[in-house]
């Protein structure tokens, strides 16, 4: 029955306890009997030993548990466990892609941090409805509320809060229940953990319930017109029609329900899976997914249903020795081991051994996956991250999932006494499981680049190529990274507007073309409306460029035929690729092609794409160049008494201070700062407060900087 499944995914900013509370969650619905602790290493979804290592979270991890709802019938949540680094991102929005819902898990002392605010508009993107869970009331400096009123400034959320503390930080008593208006508190006799007391809301906490339970009403009248009219006439509000109310006001988007609790202290996680089932949507209440038919090239629609064709879409792809482990979001149609199936991504036809339920490093055998099921395959030879798998007489291709690109690059060097094939296999397998790790070869340097979301990203895919060919503990050495290469990009310094005529005469037949092209380099404000027009064409086919190149195509009165036009955007975008300054990108840019001529002989579709590279070189000169640096939004965390000494460093590295706040002793700096001048950046802030700061950043926005400031790479003599 798909209506009692629940796909949801566990995202927050590191740190805020996801992990913890995806132990506490296994504990509680019984497939644990054991709890496992981050700092103790034995947590179910941080089984790679490279997480148990740092004490994070590195890959996102699948488990699936039966919990009972309210009348007592098994619902069967399948939950993904999310990095909260920002520097592995990519597994979030692989995850985000495949849920239906997901819980936003924050620190109440933290607040909505940076990555909370990365992962939420991740959310948003693919329309993912949300419960939010304020974890962590235990700790020192919990502040519940100012997480709340984050909510509202920062996600630009709707707050709707059901569950309130009673007590914080070593005050904390439990939750009040805000639906049923009942203090509920952990008995602190029973060493399981297991049992709690339901009883009335005392005296002292009973004036606050009174008010925010009228808050909560309030909110949720939004989604109800009859509990609006109840309101209105003073009329007591049934628990049915609360939780009507609830789910609909989730399901649609309307607010946001916020839940409270201490996840290492075991308050509120039963309650929080209460939450799940009652307001996150099963697959049943997601729309049909959209698809590409690769034959008509027409949208189609894939209901969860095992009626309509297959429809599935691989998200992760795990290198195994055994063979490739890849994880597979089933939308419609129903598959079996050893049967046929299209990849209409690749048109190669694939045939599935095994199906498996994941629980973090262990699997469950499987006979069959049908719509709604989040599994992973094994057999499948040629599919990878965001292709699809299709019934073979009816065939569909769902949207691909868009990863951002690589921040950070550096040369990776390894000794010759190791197998430069083996180095090289397992290097190609390393950057096809992450989508933003990419790897190239310096045309002008010869060296191996390897590009990342962060340092601490290409430290961990260093590590993981160094275990995959087993490099000795004791000799690290053997592979290595260099200084990091930022990846700058370029565009023109101004508009330029000219004719450029390309006439080739080898003997025979000749090559003749001329295109008169606008170049003009885009305003933040221009590209935010070409996105804004594309996205309101709701056209599948049509997506905003990723590095904002734009083509116009103004000709008329036919001076150049309609079948030149094609070749002219080809040629300027393929020049754009790599400037001949600066061995960087184009970004930013509209080709407004409108004028032309052509020869009935000699002009072809090659004449016009090789005219319009040659153009675009051309245009380099004329418009002259702007160099641009990808700057990081940082924020800094430490005690107030190195407030002084952050900021100070912040802003010799060329950063702009945008944000500084204290509060109970602990100063946080927002800055944004230019990613080549934060290398290192670590260590000196580990220095400055005495390993009591920490940070973090994500990209911006690129921004133009004078080449006398920028690390660039040596240039190439010419």
């Amino acid at each position: 029955m798909l209506d009692k499944v629940r796909n949801i995914g566990i995202m927050a900013h590191v740190d805020a306890g996801k992990t913890t509370t995806t132990e506490r969650i296994l504990y509680y619905s019984g497939t644990k009997h054991k709890v496992g602790d981050v700092d103790d290493g034995d947590t179910t979804t941080d089984f790679d030993p490279l997480e148990r290592q740092k004490g994070i979270t590195i890959n996102s991890a699948a488990v699936s548990i039966d919990w009972k709802d309210r009348a007592n019938n098994d619902i069967n949540i399948n939950i993904i466990d999310t990095p909260g680094h920002v520097d592995f991102t990519a597994e979030v929005e692989r995850s985000l892609r495949v849920l239906d819902g997901a819980v936003g898990v924050f620190c109440a002392k933290g607040g909505v941090e940076v990555q909370s605010e990365t992962v939420w508009r991740q959310a948003t993107k693919y329309k993912v409805p949300r419960i939010a869970y304020v974890n962590k009331l235990d700790r020192m400096g919990a502040n519940f509320w100012a997480c709340v009123d984050q909510m509202r400034t920062k996600l630009l959320a709707n707050p709707c809060v059901v569950t309130i503390p009673a007590g914080q930080d070593d005050q904390l008593e439990g939750i009040i229940d805000l639906i049923n208006m009942q203090l509920i508190t952990r008995d602190t006799n029973d060493k399981t953990n297991r049992k709690f007391f339901v009883t009335d809301i005392p005296e002292k906490y009973k004036a606050e319930a009174d008010k925010r339970r009228e808050q909560m009403l309030d909110a949720m009248s939004a989604a109800s017109d009859e509990m609006t009219e109840l309101i209105l006439e003073g009329k007591d509000v049934s628990i049915d029609l609360i939780r009507t109310a609830l789910r609909k006001g989730t399901l649609d988007g309307t607010f946001t329900p916020v839940h409270c609790g201490s996840s290492k202290m075991f308050h509120g996680v039963q309650q929080l899976l209460d939450l799940v089932v009652d307001c996150l949507p099963s697959p049943l209440d997601r729309p049909p997914v959209e698809g590409i038919n690769p034959k008509t090239k027409e949208v189609e629609l894939r209901k969860p249903d095992v009626s309509e064709p297959v429809s599935a879409l691989a998200f992760k792809t795990v290198a195994e020795p055994t063979g490739d482990l890849v994880y597979i979001r089933v939308y419609s149609g129903e598959l079996k081991p050893g049967e046929m199936y299209l990849n209409t991504t690749n048109g190669k036809r694939e045939r599935i051994a095994r199906f498996y339920r994941m629980m973090g490093d262990k699997r469950i055998s499987l006979e069959k996956a049908g719509p709604g099921e989040i599994v992973a395959g094994v057999g499948l030879a040629e599919t990878y991250t965001g292709n699809t798998l299709s019934d073979s007489e009816k065939p569909v291709a769902l949207e691909a999932i868009q990863f951002p690109k690589p921040v950070i690059g550096q040369a990776l060097t390894f000794s010759k006494t190791l197998d430069a094939g083996k180095v090289g296999e397992t290097l190609n397998r390393l950057v096809r499981d992450d989508p933003t790790l990419k790897t190239h070869t310096d045309e002008e340097t010869k060296e191996t680049i390897l590009s990342g979301m962060g340092e601490l990203h290409l430290e961990i895919s260093i590590e993981k190529l160094k275990r995959a060919i087993g490099v000795p503990q004791d000799n690290q050495e053997l592979i290595k990274l260099g200084k990091p290469r930022v990846a700058y990009r370029q565009s023109f310094a101004k508009m330029v507007d000219f004719e450029h005529k390309f006439a080739k005469q080898t003997g025979g037949r000749g090559k003749f073309a001329v295109i008169v092209v606008k170049y003009k380099p885009l305003t933040p404000t221009e590209i935010k409306e070409k996105i804004a027009e594309i996205e309101e064409l709701n056209d599948p086919k049509v997506k905003p460029d990723p590095n904002n190149i734009y083509f116009t195509n103004s000709v008329t009165q036919g001076s150049i035929p309609k079948e030149f036009i094609p070749s002219v955007e080809d040629g300027l975008r393929e020049a754009s690729k790599k400037g001949l300054k600066y061995p960087f990108p184009f970004v930013d840019v509209e080709f407004d092609l409108h004028f032309g001529k052509y020869h009935d002989v000699d002009s072809s579709q090659d004449a016009f794409y090789l005219c319009a590279i040659e153009a675009f070189r051309e245009a380099e000169h004329k418009a002259g160049i702007v160099l641009l640096e990808p700057i990081m939004k940082v924020v800094a965390i430490s005690p107030s008494m190195y407030h002084g000494q952050i900021v100070g460093n912040l802003i010799s590295r060329r950063g702009l201070i945008e944000d500084t706040s204290e509060d109970k002793g602990i100063a946080m700096v927002t800055a944004k700062v230019p990613l080549a001048n934060l290398f290192g950046y670590t260590s000196d802030l580990r220095s400055a407060t005495k390993g009591q700061g920490s940070f973090s950043m994500e990209f911006s926005h690129y921004s133009a900087v004078s080449p006398d400031l920028a690390d660039l790479p040596p240039m190439p003599k010419r």
